[in-house]
């Protein structure tokens, strides 16, 4: 498994994230095999939230022994002081942990969530109390919007952004590029999501994907592409969709190398122009 260096966290992560909804509604044992497996792979950075079904509770004892050895990212919706700590906390007891290597504002979506956020009773104020009491050791924000992004990077120096760099939207529309650009510049550890997504939910979803969001890319060469054009592009890791088969495809294309080359390219735009990117969000 390659790594990158954060110069942010000080120290090697894997390039592919094991997101946490991967062993939501599983039973325990399949939940603990799949930690064993990405482990055994070489994946030491682990992202979960409380909005991932039960993955927490499921997380929390697939992680028993192995804690020290990982990096565990959290984050939260609630934009009110009080209701961030009461999920910080409960997330904390789930993940039987006594701190979060990196706590994020998760989904912020627009100025209106950022203005929440930084207002007198935001949840901002829960993340730099918990950071002085050592419950969490970085501050980071996943956004789904340019707009929201930017924002939050101008209201404060955080540690890590998460945000759908994918390749249809970028190259159609430039999607992130200004986002991925400020990100750079300010030493961020940039971690992609949406980076195996083709479109929109497609209604055959419901029972192939019931853990995603959107419709994944299904062929394994395409999702190849679309992963190292992110990568190469400056994300740093990238998180896949919510299922085992997928996180096992980013695997194996991360451990083929990072190979990029024009005609791999050419291909992308023609599936872009051919497609209609899940992202920019026409409305929340």
């Amino acid at each position: 498994m390659l790594q990158t260096y954060s110069e942010k966290f000080k120290r090697s992560l894997s390039k592919v994230a094991f997101g946490g909804i991967v062993v939501a509604n599983e039973v325990q044992e399949d939940a603990n095999r799949y930690v064993e497996e990405a482990i055994k792979s070489g994946v030491n950075y682990f992202d979960v939230a409380p909005t991932y079904f039960d993955a927490e509770s499921k997380l929390g004892p697939a992680l028993r022994g192995k804690r020290k050895d990982i990096f565990l990212a959290c984050k939260t919706e609630d934009r009110t002081a009080s209701g961030s700590r009461k999920l910080l906390e409960e997330s904390l007891e789930k993940l039987e942990t006594d701190y979060f290597d990196l706590y994020q504002l998760h989904a912020v979506y627009d100025l209106e969530d950022v203005k929440k956020t930084f207002g007198p009773d935001g949840a901002f104020k829960t993340y730099l109390k918990a950071k002085e009491e050592g419950l969490i050791k970085h501050i980071g924000f996943s956004a789904h919007s340019t707009e929201a992004a930017l924002a939050l990077m101008e209201r404060y120096d955080f540690d890590s952004i998460m945000f759908p760099f994918n390749f249809a939207s970028m190259l159609n529309y430039g999607y992130g590029d200004d986002v991925l650009k400020l990100a750079k510049e300010k030493n961020m550890t940039i971690l992609g999501i949406k980076s195996m997504v083709l479109t929109s939910y497609q209604e055959s979803d419901k029972e192939k994907y019931p853990k995603a969001w959107y419709h994944p890319i299904e062929d394994f060469e395409l999702a190849k592409k679309a992963v190292n054009y992110s990568l190469n592009r400056g994300v740093d890791i990238i998180v896949p969709p919510g299922n085992i088969e997928q996180f096992r495809w980013a695997l194996k294309i991360v451990e083929q190398g990072l190979q990029l080359d024009v005609s791999d390219v050419e291909d992308l735009k023609k599936v872009a122009r051919s497609t209609t990117p899940l992202f920019p969000l026409k409305s929340r």
